[in-house]
């Protein structure tokens, strides 16, 4: 008997609600990417988007685990022109854009490829607590 195989029509997609308050970044990171693989579903198939939806909320209150790891860990981006590389510690990243920390530790997790490109819009990152997906009825889930 053969291992049967999802296919892209037999997949129900949910959606959870995750808070990132008093949460480490990367565990955090990694167990919503798990949700968005559907690596938590017994049909599980790497080659099908078989993930569900998650809504993460009080992204501003995530935490990091060591000493100066806020200082530390820095994010890069290069232009393309001479002089062109920008840096930004995680700290300040927080204070500006504490969404863009989450959103890049949970695409880093996922495929490098179309599927991963796909999976990915399937996460919304709030840096509050409030968010306009009443409708969905999503469900809370502990990371």
């Amino acid at each position: 008997m053969m291992t049967p195989s999802a296919k892209k029509g037999d997949v129900e997609q949910t959606w959870y609600v995750a808070d990132a308050e008093g949460k480490i970044l990367g565990r955090f990171a990694s167990g919503v990417a798990r949700i968005l693989r559907g690596k938590h579903k017994p049909f599980y198939t790497p080659h099908v988007d078989t993930g569900d939806h998650v809504i993460i909320v009080n992204a501003e209150k995530i935490q990091v685990k060591g000493n100066n790891k806020a200082q530390q860990k820095v994010y890069t981006s290069y232009s393309g022109y001479p002089g062109g590389l920008k840096k930004q510690t995680l700290e300040d990243a927080l204070e500006k854009r504490p969404t863009f920390v989450l959103e890049h530790a949970i695409r880093g997790m996922l495929p490098h490829n179309k599927l991963g490109r796909q999976m990915i819009k399937k996460v919304r990152i709030y840096a509050g607590s409030e968010h306009p997906h009443q409708a969905q009825s999503p469900e809370p889930i502990d990371l």
